[in-house]
């Protein structure tokens, strides 16, 4: 008998979308889209469907370790307290930091921002959201007098020109691009897309503009002096609402921002320009969606500015389908942003920047030790890490080992620091490797809490299932740690709801309408009310009970005189010039169906079959160039470090630039953390670093021998090259490539499953199989050249009992029953490229409609839909062609 279904909230991007989960059996059942949140009204992406397959105990940590000891939480937290006491005492409280995550929900991020500011008395706590959108805080708070994002959700269904800037949103934020989907098909709303690369959130576009890397300023500078000279600016919101107008157009008049200059400096076309700026002009409910395109480079801040200072000027501020609207990556980034979670930031939207924040806050928390200047940003952090400034970091549900720039010096600051503490959900990430003590977290389906999404919108995590061994709660942890540290009083929460209570109450003291972030109805919540609480956009206080959807209606902006500040932003000098030693630009990010450092996306088969390994992706051309071929194994270096990856092939990539996804870690592959390619540039302001444009070189790696393991249990390589893993149902599978001779391989499988029980050897390969009690335990297939097999077929072989006759087939890799479904195509149907085709080249179908009716791919998340169109495009090619 199932439990009632359980409103709970996804964890992964910012959108926030809202899940109903049954426990069925004490397992978790497959989750739905809750029908009633204003986030999804019932859709989840791929990821989101997949959520109950994430769950479970393999890899999970579940005791506390102690320098790869097991240990009692009490020892582990009384080494925590005496060392961060004594360190603090003999060195002072800057030596400590902590370095906290988007995925931490907002009561653990109040706990541990005043522990280190209010009590130990160091600002150094911050978080991985300084990676993904400190330049949007930065800009927001310049132009508008806050952090606050002034638009909503609904603004995607009333306005009339979506411009997407530096955001691939089919696969990054795929329920919000379906949203859009929908409203280009019922309203016919034109979609503007500016991004170097052509992605799949270009199937959309009217427009594309595939700018040069970095000019983004160029492109928006120049949209501001056509609409200036071209009278499309709201003079009388000017007038009325905004500052620096004057300073503002003196800026535009030292620079030539003419459609020619605008045009080489951006690499785009003169008719695209004009096509683009007529759009912006000709239609006032403009949407302007921005992600980490925008803000991931060394003038993040400005790019936001020169958005900013195009919507002010219109007017295109707080009314519905007109606002500048960033796509926050992490589902508490803004939640994190709330408490005061960057060091640079007091809780409630105050900071260090004002005697009276410090005061107030001082006050309230009645701290002893009140921090009074900003902390070390992340990367700043990590390298007083490195010097040994900082003697002690405690790390929460974040793996700045793969996730930081220069992300091998990150490791061996961290392989230096005398006291390391990871809380982790994972017994094995890049990061937990080199913790002192490992903490086991609690994780999604466990813990209980509150996150905002990216339009300000409070929504509930709660817990479906009990928390595994000793696994805690985040907020817990840090309260055990400040009680052992003498602060007993003031962290004596035995509850969430407590510590939301207490940062409610922060929001509204001494705010009358000055601080935006204001949640103060909610601090007198009573349990059952915060358990039953549903979603709500702040400002959620006296004068907005019901939250408010909009910010900025009135004209009022949060500046003591009430106006928006314009800001003038120079392009400056062109940046990215090609160095014959980097000739080619490297771009990194999010592919479709992975998150972060696949420490829980990794743990799901389905979500492993669209993109399995990791990748280079670059031009044709660019491959032609490089004696590069689709699939072949190719080095990309930097002056860091270097990877070896797969080579893709994409004509949507600019030539002279490569797309490398983010996610692979140690834990996943050989030799792919990209980050660590990353040299560590930042934007002055934010302290953002610069992801999108690492000058690297490419070159092909050549290969003695390649090959393909199958495993019931994991296993780990001798020091290859080249390896990747993938989850499979019944066990892994691992692709391998190395130089010399391969006979490790062999003895590494048999130390583990002893002898083969079939064995096929010739000159060129070696295939070797491993049977337990009819079933298939191991197979290893290695060639000179990439060994043929049906892989689908294979892997659904392993763990399977099979027949004498079976077994040679398996040797030979190839099913003579089943046939093969090619790349997958649709994840959440489990839809290959080779099925699409056939249908398509059989007459069953002929659109993307009509393969949904007759395979269902593209009918549930819709991410699939850009590459169905792509198909449905090329099979038309080839019936012309054989027309002719």
């Amino acid at each position: 008998m199932s439990e009632a279904a359980i409103c709970t909230t996804c964890p992964y991007c910012g959108v926030g979308c809202g899940v109903k989960a049954r426990v069925e059996a004490e397992q978790l059942a497959p989750v739905q889209g809750d029908a009633e949140h204003p986030a999804n009204w019932g859709r989840l992406c791929v990821k989101g469907s997949s959520l109950h397959e994430s769950v479970g105990l393999q890899g999970r940590l579940l005791h506390p370790m102690i320098r790869g000891q097991r240990a009692s939480w009490d020892d582990a937290l009384a080494l925590i307290a005496s060392r961060f006491s004594e360190i603090r005492q003999r060195k002072g409280p800057d030596a400590l930091a902590l370095y906290l995550s988007g995925q931490l929900l907002s009561e653990d991020y109040y706990v541990a921002n005043k522990l280190m500011k209010g009590f130990i008395g160091s600002a150094n706590v911050d978080t991985n959201s300084r990676l993904c959108m400190s330049s949007t805080v930065a800009g927001y708070k310049r132009a508008l007098g806050a952090d606050a994002v002034p638009g909503c959700y609904e603004d995607i269904e009333a306005c009339e020109l979506a411009v997407i800037v530096g955001s691939n949103m089919a696969w990054a934020h795929p329920i919000l691009y379906q949203r859009l989907v929908a409203a280009k098909a019922e309203r016919g709303i034109k979609v503007v897309v500016v991004d170097p690369r052509q992605t799949a959130t270009c199937d959309l576009a009217d427009l594309h503009l595939p700018l040069r890397p970095d000019a983004d300023i160029w492109l928006f500078n120049g949209l501001l002096a056509y609409l200036v000279a071209n009278q499309a600016i709201d003079q009388s919101f000017i007038d009325q609402h905004l500052q620096g107008y004057g300073e503002l157009l003196a800026s535009l008049h030292q620079q030539d921002y003419s459609l020619a200059q605008v045009s080489r400096a951006t690499d785009l076309s003169e008719a695209d320009l004009l096509a683009f700026y007529q759009l912006f002009a000709a239609h006032p409910r403009t949407l302007t969606l921005f992600s980490q395109g925008t803000n991931q480079s060394e003038r993040g801040t400005d790019k936001v500015s020169a958005i900013l200072n195009v919507h002010l000027l219109t007017g295109r501020i707080g009314k519905p389908g007109a606002s500048p609207f960033s796509l926050t990556g992490q589902p508490n980034a803004m939640g994190g942003r709330e408490v005061g979670g960057l060091a640079n930031q007091l809780a409630a939207h105050m900071d260090f920047y004002h005697e009276e924040d410090i005061a107030r806050v001082a006050r309230f928390w009645q701290a002893p030790n009140m921090a009074t200047r900003p902390g070390l940003k992340a990367v700043d952090m990590f390298r007083a890490v490195a010097s040994g400034q900082i003697e002690a970091i405690w790390i929460m549900g974040t793996n700045p080992a793969v996730s930081l720039p220069e992300a091998n010096l990150v490791r061996l600051a961290l392989q230096k620091c005398p006291l390391v503490i990871v809380s982790e959900a994972v017994a094995d990430s890049d990061t937990a490797r080199l913790a002192t003590v490992l903490l086991p977290a609690q994780t999604w389906g466990e813990k209980s809490g509150m996150v905002t999404n990216s339009e300000r919108r409070l929504s509930r995590q709660r817990p479906l299932l009990p928390a595994p061994g000793e696994a805690k709660a985040d907020w817990w942890m840090l309260t055990q740690v400040a009680q052992r540290m003498g602060w007993s009083q003031a962290f004596a929460y035995q509850h969430p709801l407590h510590i939301f209570r207490e940062h409610a109450a922060l929001s509204g003291l001494d705010n009358q309408g000055t601080r935006a972030f204001d949640i103060s109805a909610l601090a007198e919540m009573t349990e059952e009310q915060y358990e039953s609480f549903r979603p709500l956009q702040w400002p959620i206080n006296a004068a907005y009970p019901q939250g408010r959807a909009r910010l900025f209606e009135d004209g009022r902006f949060l500046h003591a005189n009430g106006r928006a500040q314009l800001t003038p932003v120079q392009p400056g000098p062109q940046q990215l010039q090609h160095s014959p030693v980097y000739p080619h630009w490297m771009n990194t990010g999010r592919i479709r169906d992975q998150w972060h450092t696949m420490t829980r996306t990794g743990r799901v088969p389905r979500l492993l079959q669209h993109l399995d390994e990791p990748f280079v992706a670059l031009h044709p051309e660019d491959a032609e160039h490089l004696h590069l071929q689709e699939g072949q194994l190719a080095k990309v270096s930097s002056s860091q470090a270097e990877l070896c990856v797969r080579v893709r092939l994409d004509s949507g990539q600019r030539p002279g630039q490569v797309f490398v996804p983010m996610h692979w870690s140690d834990a996943f592959a050989a030799q792919a953390r990209v980050d660590s390619l990353v040299a560590a540039r930042l934007d002055p302001l934010s302290g953002q670093p610069a992801f999108k444009a690492t000058p690297v070189r490419i070159s092909p790696w050549q290969a003695d021998w390649h090959g393909l393991c199958l495993s019931r249990e994991e296993l780990h390589w001798p020091a290859l090259a080249y390896w990747s893993r993938v989850p499979l149902t019944a066990g892994w599978r691992y692709r391998l490539a190395g130089q010399g001779d391969w006979l490790e391989l062999p003895a590494l499988l048999e130390q583990r499953y002893g002898q083969p029980t079939q064995r096929i050897q010739g000159p060129t390969g070696l295939r070797l199989a491993w049977f337990v009690d009819g079933r298939l335990t191991a197979l290893l297939i290695l060639g000179q050249q990439e060994p043929a097999y049906q892989l689908e077929w294979l892997q659904q072989q392993l763990g399977q009992p099979l027949q004498a006759s079976e077994r040679l087939r398996i040797l030979a890799g190839l099913s003579v029953t089943q046939e093969d479904k090619g790349p997958l195509v649709c994840s959440c149907y489990q839809v290959g490229q080779k099925q699409i085709e056939a249908a398509l080249a059989q007459g069953q179908a002929d659109s993307v409609a009509t393969l949904g009716q007759q395979l269902k791919c593209g009918t549930n998340c819709g991410s699939c839909i850009p590459e169905l169109r792509k198909l449905v495009a090329a099979c038309g090619s080839a019936r012309a062609e054989e027309a002719a």
